[in-house]
């Protein structure tokens, strides 16, 4: 072989490798697609399904199609309550649900979903996740938190109007986690179970009425099968959703990837809250169209329903004591972050 002859090789890799630059770097034109799986128990009509598959798209866009996610909406790929699990375990490599809905395991989270007078889903997806950042809970350590996010005030809806304390007693309201505690503080008998099964128990009569937010009442349909809805303000809670990515997963990604998906995150924290509180007022419109009622309870009354549930505060930050965690500083943390506005940073 003559020296000429030698010399192909070297120009044709050289060739090569400037293609590959000038469209955008080696690992661009030579990384193998990833496909991850999200699992999502909201309808796949719900809103917050349609975020998430925006979500997914974004960071596709961005990774110039490198990193696919395939959004399984409907509890199909993993029941609600076994969302975070199946994450862990990596039958799904990212979930969404509630982080109730496994009571006891994140005790310290628990602390968001307290009876603290929330104003609006922007409010409490930005305290999600400046709590989350403050104290950094062991608790998620098993998984790579994309972002939390947090519905806009848990209020009641029931089947027959409630206006005051006494009118609640010994109704069955459909609840979950924390959300028990403050339907029992408020003297109704709760009755556990996950969002996706509350329309049937509605339907069948096997409960009463359900604590949630108004958004519910459009996107689950519960305004079909509800007849009023109580403004109990003052003792609003909240539920704290979870995007998790599988750790080992999220380890595995390029840092480039990474980096882009972290970005979109944060993004999505006040995309997603500014949804929850859109979804509200599509709600609140749609159950008014059902010929629904909407009770706003009286200054006093809604102050009676706020002092029912100030043990449930009380109880938490004992509980956190026995468990050495920090409950009377994240109380205090959350309530700080509330005072500073509907839509604190």
């Amino acid at each position: 072989m003559n020296r000429r002859s030698k010399r192909w090789p070297m120009i044709l890799a050289g060739a090569i490798l400037g293609v590959a630059l000038a469209f955008g770097g080696v690992n661009s034109v030579w990384a193998k697609e990833i496909k991850l799986t999200y699992s999502i128990f909201f309808p796949a009509t719900h809103g917050h399904t349609l975020l998430a598959m925006e979500w997914a798209k974004e960071i596709e866009k961005r990774t110039k199609g490198e990193l696919k996610i395939n959004i399984f909406p409907g509890a199909t790929l993993t029941p609600a309550d076994q969302t975070y699990d199946a994450v862990v375990k990596n039958i799904a490599d990212i979930g969404m649900a509630v982080l109730s809905y496994n009571k006891g395991r994140f005790p310290l989270c628990e602390g968001l979903d307290l009876p603290l007078g929330y104003t609006s889903g922007l409010q409490a997806t930005r305290l999600t996740n400046a709590f989350y950042q403050k104290f950094q809970p062991k608790e998620l350590n098993d998984v790579k938190i994309m972002y939390l996010h947090a519905h806009g005030p848990g209020i009641l809806h029931t089947k027959k109007p409630v206006s005051t304390l006494e009118e609640l007693k010994g109704l069955k309201i459909r609840c979950s986690g924390t959300s028990a505690k403050v339907v029992s503080a408020l003297g109704a008998t709760p009755v556990a179970m996950p969002q996706n099964e509350s329309y049937d128990a509605l339907q069948k009569g096997v409960v009463d009425g359900l604590v949630t937010p108004i958004e519910s009442l459009k996107g689950w349909k519960f305004a079909e099968v509800i007849k009023s809805t109580t403004q109990n303000f003052g003792s609003a809670y909240t539920l704290t959703f979870f995007v998790a990515m599988n750790k080992k997963k999220w380890d595995s990604l390029p840092p480039e990837i990474q980096k882009i998906v972290t970005e979109v995150n944060q993004e999505w924290i006040d995309k997603t809250g500014r949804g929850w509180d859109d979804f509200d007022k599509i709600g609140t419109e749609f159950t008014l169209a059902q010929g629904n009622k909407i009770i706003k309870l009286t200054p006093a009354e809604d102050a009676r329903w706020a002092v029912r549930v100030a043990p449930v505060l009380d109880e938490y930050v004992a509980n956190m004591k026995a468990k050495s965690l920090p409950g009377a500083d994240a109380v205090k943390f959350c309530r700080d972050f509330l005072k500073a506005g509907p839509v604190a940073k």
